[in-house]
C-alpha cells in the first residue's frame, strides 16, 4: 500500500466527516466546497482499498473499519500539533485558541472575558462556539476544541478543570409573590411551586431539579396546565413576570437586571447556599498552555472576587449531573 501521496488535510477532510456526520457540514467546517472535500475523501478511501463512510444513510455513518482509519487521523493530526508547539514563543501568547462554551454561560461570562482578553492578548484569535456539555466534552477529546468553559465537576478521565469561580443559584420570582417577603428563602419552598425549568441537555436543569427536590416531567395539580422547556433564561424570566411560577437564575445574569427589579423579584437562598461551579477545561494542558492561561487569569479578574474558589471546593455545589 502507497499512502506517499496522504495529506494531512485529508487527514483533516476524515476527521471532520466523521465527526459533523455530513460532507456539506465538514466541508462548511474545513473552509472548502463540498465536492473538493469528496473528491480528497475518495482519494484516501482508493489507497486504503476499503470505505470510510457509508454514504447511503443520513446522518453519514462511519464504516467499521473506517473508525479504525479515523482514530489514526486524529492521532496523527494530534502529533503533528505537538511538532507545531515547539515553534511558539514561549514568551509570546498569540495564535488561534479554539474556544467552547456552555450556551447557559455564554451570556454572562464573555461579556467579563472579551473586552479585558482582547485588550491584553492582542495576538491571540479566538474562535468561540456554544456547545452543550456533551458535545463540548467530544470536542476536546477530539482535538477540534483546545479549550473549554463549563459547570463542573464533570470527572471525565483526561479532561482537566480549572475552577474559575463559584457562582450562587437565586430564585427568581414573579412580582409580589409571597416568598418576596423574605430576604432569604428555604430551598424546600420550590417543592410546591410551579418552577421553569431549561430544555433537556443543558446541566442548568439538572441543577435546578435538584433544588426543586421534585421531579418535574410530572406537574403538581396546582400549577399551571403548561408544558414547556425554555432554551433561554430570558424566555423563562419573562414567563416569571407574566405571573407564571418561578424560575432559577445564576448571580452573575441576576447582577445584570436592574436593581429595583433585583430587590422586587430576586432572593438568596438560605445557608448552605446552593452553588455552580464555572472551570475552564482542557484535554492536552502542554498545548497552548500560555494561551489557556491567559483566558484563565482573564475569566477570574472578570468575576466579583467573593467568587473565587477557596482551598477546598465547597460542600453545597450543585453537581451538573444532580439528580433528585
Amino acid at each position: 500500500m502507497d499512502l506517499s501521496a496522504l495529506t494531512i488535510q485529508q487527514l483533516r477532510y476524515v476527521v471532520a466527516v466523521d465527526r459533523h456526520r455530513s460532507f456539506r457540514e465538514a466541508a462548511r467546517a474545513c473552509h472548502v466546497s463540498q465536492p473538493a472535500l469528496s473528491a480528497q475523501i475518495k482519494k484516501v478511501e482508493d489507497m486504503l482499498s476499503f470505505h470510510l463512510f457509508d454514504r447511503s444513510r443520513q446522518p453519514v455513518a462511519t464504516t467499521d473499519r473506517g473508525l479504525l482509519a479515523v482514530e489514526h487521523a486524529r492521532s496523527v493530526l494530534e502529533q503533528i500539533e505537538h511538532f507545531a508547539v515547539l515553534g511558539e514563543s514561549c514568551e509570546e501568547v498569540a495564535g488561534t485558541y479554539r474556544l467552547g462554551i456552555l450556551p447557559t454561560l455564554a451570556s454572562t461570562i464573555l461579556p467579563r472575558l472579551l473586552p479585558r482578553f482582547v485588550r491584553a492578548y492582542p495576538k491571540v484569535e479566538l474562535e468561540i462556539a456554544e456547545e452543550k456539555t456533551d458535545v463540548l466534552v467530544r470536542r476536546l477529546r477530539d482535538g477540534s476544541l483546545d479549550g473549554g468553559v463549563a459547570i463542573t465537576p464533570l470527572d471525565v478521565p483526561g479532561i482537566h478543570e480549572r475552577v474559575v469561580c463559584y457562582e450562587p443559584l437565586l430564585a427568581y420570582l414573579p412580582p409580589r409573590h409571597p416568598l418576596a417577603v423574605e430576604k432569604r428563602i428555604r430551598q424546600t419552598a420550590l417543592v410546591d411551586e410551579h418552577v421553569w425549568l431549561l430544555s433537556e441537555g443543558h446541566c442548568f436543569r439538572a441543577q435546578a431539579l435538584h433544588l426543586c427536590g421534585v421531579d418535574r416531567r410530572h406537574a403538581e395539580p396546582d400549577t399551571p396546565s403548561i408544558a414547556f422547556d425554555g432554551g433561554s433564561f430570558d424566555t423563562l424570566m419573562n414567563l416569571v413576570d407574566a405571573g407564571l411560577g418561578i424560575t432559577i437564575v445564576p448571580e452573575l445574569l441576576a447582577a445584570s437586571l436592574g436593581a429595583a427589579r433585583r430587590a422586587a423579584q430576586v432572593r438568596r437562598f438560605r445557608d448552605p447556599e446552593p452553588k455552580r461551579e464555572i472551570s475552564l477545561l482542557v484535554a492536552r494542558e502542554y498545548l497552548r498552555r500560555g494561551i489557556a492561561d491567559a483566558l484563565f487569569t482573564t475569566l477570574t479578574e472578570g468575576v466579583p472576587r467573593e467568587l473565587h474558589p477557596r482551598a477546598r471546593r465547597p460542600s453545597n455545589v450543585v453537581a451538573p449531573t444532580a439528580k433528585r
